[in-house]
């Protein structure tokens, strides 16, 4: 949608295309005023540490106090941070979002102690009390993770000084932010019809899969000359991060800052081994599709630029937003009535913030809280790829609508491990309309290699940010400096063991840590591979009609946080803790090239 050689302001992006954030509070004085109302709570909340487990009602009303507190914050928060992402120059919201932040870290030291009282109950003690009063039951998941905590928990004087500089904390990533969406200037680069524009994160997205090399050859040299006179500052930033993370894991005595990442979840360190164990047992697979896409470009090297222009020469299908929403609903049917339904809420009701504008956070996600829409920040440009955001999006969006609907707001959330497999499952459902649907030869040829990018992009490229993830925190955790130079060395080096020699080693590429926004996120990456591998399972069972399938499915959707998700998702049909579900997800991979090389092959 943004052709021009400048991005709109944001006061000029028609009003439709934007997210209406009155839902959340009609104005930006009423967010003043809750913003009184949880700084109010705070002492309120600071005096319960005394009383709370000397009494089954003295639990019940605190931990029913606090999670108020915390539910009256989500809003103030989501309501400041989201009209800053959508224009980070605006000073305003900015400072909103500021404020929130610092709100947050208040109320986080002034709860610190929840945690370290609970686990000082006795099992006996907690089973009086639920005898005393039945309600409590209502939290036994809640009660059982927080005393699960023990051998992690510092006492509830420590834990609020750590939780009071939780702002602090957050400080490298908030740079981060500012300085790649706002501070920083991109060059301008040519287009595909030879018109001089103003590269951005979006824009240098669609560039890449430009049919012409010399324009993707372009973006790419013009985005890391931006990124690359930042270099240093960047690997501080990031270094700023990882020693957060390190630090956080060796005050709660954890190994290191994986298990703690992981652990909050009860998800075993396996599967993340066993993920990066599985994918480099398969890169031979990433090997035959690269080399593959170096005969069919007929090109002497092949560049990282080059990973994401169609083999099948022009895209065969576009999509503008109305028409994406259309298609998207179509193939979303396949789940059911009542799931269109919200769908429908979510695409009519300006849930959805769409164009990129100026000064608008890169990329995409689905935000919101408990009580407000399910929202969603998309970037638009009219191509597949756009499509396929607005339906991996819309599947974190109906996870949201049905965990919010069906749980109370002790368990209206959901881990983040869980929540990928909701968007991917939409991705595969999509990928499995589109080829019903076409027959054409060239047709489906570019639809199996979008798929194979897909999943280029989401299993092997996920799993080779976890790997690089894992290394930063391990040199850390050793004492080692994070500069550019090593972190671009050794991400030279991965990214060359996972594409294999038919790649050029443009230098370039070795800067890719420095743009990643995900590794501020702690150990976040792995869960896209394992979400689109557990979805590959998901989405066959939906795909056959299978009414239990779905009724598994849409249980999962529905269940928040109210199990440990290892269980949530054996119940739906998947268990992670062995490698199958990877197996499936490459034997797929495997079936879709076979058929693209015959498609190839026969001609079209």
């Amino acid at each position: 949608m943004s052709d021009a050689s400048h991005l709109p302001k944001r006061q000029d992006v028609p009003k439709e295309l934007t997210w209406d954030l009155s839902l959340v509070f009609k104005t930006d004085d009423d967010f003043e005023q809750a913003f009184k109302e949880v700084e109010a709570e705070i002492p309120k909340i600071e005096a319960l540490e005394e009383t709370l487990i000397s009494s089954a009602d003295n639990l019940l009303n605190g931990i029913t106090e606090i999670l108020a507190t915390w539910r009256k914050l989500e809003k103030v928060y989501v309501y400041a941070s989201m009209n800053s992402d959508v224009d980070t120059n605006n000073a305003k919201y900015l400072a909103f979002d500021a404020k929130a932040g610092s709100l947050a870290a208040k109320v986080s030291a002034a709860t610190a102690f929840l945690v370290p009282t609970l686990i000082q109950l006795s099992d006996d003690k907690l089973a009086q009390f639920y005898q005393d009063n039945e309600e409590l039951k209502h939290y036994d998941h809640f009660l059982e993770e927080a005393r699960n905590e023990k051998d992690h928990t510092l006492d509830a004087k420590q834990e609020q000084l750590i939780a009071a500089a939780g702002d602090a904390f957050g400080a490298s990533a908030s740079t981060f932010n500012v300085l790649t969406n706002s501070d920083m200037e991109y060059p301008f680069v040519e287009d595909e019809d030879g018109y001089m524009v103003q590269l951005s994160n979006g824009l240098y997205s669609r560039l890449l899969e430009s049919v012409h090399q010399d324009v993707r050859q372009g973006a790419f040299a013009g985005l890391y000359q931006a990124y690359g006179q930042f270099q240093n500052t960047l690997a501080q930033t990031l270094s700023g991060e990882v020693k957060r993370h390190n630090y956080l894991a060796q005050t709660h005595n954890y190994q290191d800052a994986r298990e703690a990442a992981l652990s909050h979840t009860h998800i075993p360190t396996t599967v993340y081994d066993t993920l990066v164990e599985e994918v480099n047992n398969h890169l031979p697979l990433l090997h035959r599709y690269v080399k593959l896409r170096k005969k069919l470009l007929d090109v002497d090297e092949l560049h990282m630029y080059d990973m994401y222009v169609s083999l099948i020469g022009e895209p065969q299908l576009s999509y503008d937003y109305e028409s994406a929403k259309a298609e998207a609903k179509k193939a979303l049917s396949v789940l059911g009535e009542d799931y269109l339904e919200h769908v429908d809420e979510i695409f009519n009701n300006r849930y959805i913030d769409v164009v990129e504008n100026k000064g608008k956070r890169s990329g995409a996600y689905s935000g919101g809280a408990y009580d407000t829409p399910p929202y969603q920040l998309l970037n638009w440009q009219d191509n597949l790829d756009n499509l396929y955001t607005l339906v991996h999006e819309t599947g974190h969006s109906m996870h949201s609508w049905y965990t919010r609907h069906n749980q109370p707001y002790v368990y209206g959330d959901y881990p983040i491990f869980i929540a990928e497999i909701a968007s991917t499952t939409n991705e595969n459902l999509l990928t499995e309309y589109l080829l019903k649907q076409v027959s054409d030869k060239k047709t489906r040829a570019f639809l199996l290699n979008h798929y194979l990018d897909g999943f280029k992009g989401t299993v092997f490229r996920q799993t080779q940010f976890a790997e690089f993830e894992h290394f930063i925190h391990q040199q850390d955790q050793a004492g080692q400096a994070l500069t550019a130079d090593l972190l671009s060395d050794y991400y030279g080096e991965l990214n060359a063991h996972y594409y294999g020699p038919d790649v050029t080693r443009d230098p370039e590429i070795a800067l890719e840590w420095s743009r990643i926004p995900h590794f501020y996120m702690n150990y976040y990456v792995y869960q896209y591979a394992t979400g689109f591998a557990a979805a590959s399972t998901l989405s066959e069972g939906i795909m056959k009609q299978d009414p239990q399938a779905i009724e598994n499915y849409l249980n999962y959707l529905k269940s928040g946080s109210s199990d440990y998700p290892i269980e949530t998702m054996k119940k739906a049909g998947v268990d992670m803790t062995k490698p199958d579900y990877l197996k499936k997800a490459f034997a797929i991979f495997e079936d879709r090239l076979n058929e693209l090389e015959q498609l190839i092959e026969e001609g079209f």
